[in-house]
């Protein structure tokens, strides 16, 4: 259930004064609520996407704030790469936990976005009375600007965390994720983590009647690979055909790709996953998730859930094809046709295997294969006792008793770059949504507007539940 902003405010405001664990203190003030909106605003209208060269410009802005707000600027870095950036953030703490920092990540980059197809303006921040709009403002930089306000909000308050907090904003996750790379190969000291939050994945989830039926806190990741598949042909003059054509061959192998799945995979996190999930969906799709969990080799309810785009992918390794380029010339035979073939590889698989089972599938030995970049695997981050309580306690006075659930992400994050150098990653976020309103990476992209006081709140208790609790307290 969605409400207009101001009463969104008031009511948050008098759930956390009426709540034990969270002082009056903790509620965020208006003024750190509209920080958020502002900074959405600007951050929204920055066209980030791959190749345009506008995320350092960004990340320059992103800096300008944290400086305005009294951090030292040995502590706010700017680490370029090519043609986009990092930046880094440490908040230090006093030391006295004697533990590790916490890190926090996420990422400054956005999909393109063409605004003849959407029916707003991607790059303006515009809204409804449920809604905000805009490109990124989902994925990824609604989190980038609750991070950058919460981290204003607690040095204005004086706030001394127990141990150092940092923040790592990237700069090509929708792309080719070398910043985080060179985060964890060239700056491993500056990031070094007990764990991190990759805020840029899991949390709420709202159900068609706008209730909150879990919050969903990432533990692994697939694979992300991406294949060339390429035909290729002597070619010739249009004028004279032949029944061996490059896009011909190509086109008989995506028909035979569609036709293709994996076979089922499980493992602890996505069984518990449906486990819990099944009595909050309920209905066919929840049945069908009690039926795998008892069976997971129950035909029936495996195409239930398939049917899904948002469960398809915790059932095992996925590929779609989602680029096509091919031929050289209207009036000539193609000499070649190349599909860019996409997977999400289920943990355990290794890319050469998959890649290997894919060319079987399309019966066609003549295609040229090979692996577009390089491919990262990482294994499951350990379950966290302190961190899944910190969720709770930080859930609960907005959404009292919300199951909180271990997930294994579809997508892949920084996340897995963060796990395979060794700090241990949990993907969530303040957001609740539902998923038939998710439309990151697509057409009109949107994130409830209650997510904005709600996440503020969220993260302020989650950082005082880990890193110490602040100082002031309520009159």
């Amino acid at each position: 259930m969605f409400y207009i902003q101001g009463f969104i405010r008031l009511s948050t405001l008098v759930l956390l004064l009426m709540s034990p664990l969270l002082n009056a203190q903790e509620a965020a003030p208006a003024r750190y609520e509209t920080m958020v909106e502002t900074l959405l605003r600007d951050s929204i209208a920055r066209e980030t996407a791959h190749g345009l060269g506008q995320v350092p410009a960004y990340a320059k802005f992103l800096q300008t704030q944290f400086l305005t707000a009294g951090f030292d600027a040995q502590d706010v870095t700017i680490i370029p790469y090519e043609g986009t950036a990092s930046l880094l953030v440490r908040y230090r703490g006093d030391g006295s936990s004697n533990r590790r920092p916490i890190l926090f990540s996420s990422h400054m980059d956005v999909v393109p976005a063409d605004p003849n197809d959407w029916v707003r303006n991607p790059f303006e921040l515009q809204e409804d009375e449920t809604f905000y709009f805009g490109r990124g403002v989902l994925d990824n930089k609604f989190d980038v600007s609750v991070l950058t306000t919460l981290f204003i909000w607690l040095k204005e308050d004086g706030y001394v965390p127990n141990r150092d907090l940092v923040i790592a904003f990237t700069g090509d996750e929708e792309s080719f994720q070398e910043t985080v790379q060179q985060l964890t190969r060239d700056h491993r000291e500056a990031i070094d983590a007990e764990f991190a939050f990759v805020v840029d994945g899991g949390g709420g989830v709202l159900n068609d009647a706008g209730e909150a039926i879990q919050y969903k806190v990432g533990f692994a990741e697939k694979t992300y690979a991406t294949f060339a598949v390429t035909a290729r042909n002597p070619g010739g003059h249009s004028s004279m055909p032949r029944s061996d054509n490059a896009i011909f061959d190509l086109s008989d192998a995506l028909k035979r790709l569609q036709d293709f799945r994996f076979p089922v995979e499980t493992n602890e996190i996505t069984l518990t996953f449906f486990e819990r999930t099944a009595p909050l969906v309920g209905g066919e799709v929840g049945e069908a998730m009690a039926r795998l969990v008892s069976d997971p080799s129950d035909a029936e309810a495996i195409e239930v859930l398939r049917q899904k785009p948002e469960y398809v992918g915790t059932l095992g390794t996925t590929c779609i094809p989602t680029m096509l380029a091919g031929g050289h010339a209207e009036n000539a035979l193609p000499q070649s046709a190349t599909a860019t073939v996409n997977c999400r590889i289920f943990p355990g698989n290794a890319v050469t295997d998959v890649m290997g089972t894919l060319q079987l599938a399309v019966e066609n030995p003549e295609l040229d294969w090979s692996i577009v970049g390089m491919p990262v695997s990482s294994d499951a981050s350990p379950f966290n006792n302190e961190v899944m309580a910190a969720v709770k306690t930080s859930l609960e006075p907005l959404y009292p008793g919300i199951p909180v659930i271990p997930q294994m992400s579809s997508g892949t994050t920084d996340g897995a770059f963060f796990r395979a150098a060794g700090i241990p990653s949990y993907s969530l976020t303040g957001i609740f949504i539902n998923p038939r309103d998710s439309f990151a990476h697509g057409l009109n992209e949107r994130v409830p507007k209650n997510s904005l006081p709600q996440s503020l709140i969220f993260w302020r208790s989650m950082v005082e539940e880990l890193a110490g609790p602040s100082a002031i307290t309520a009159p």
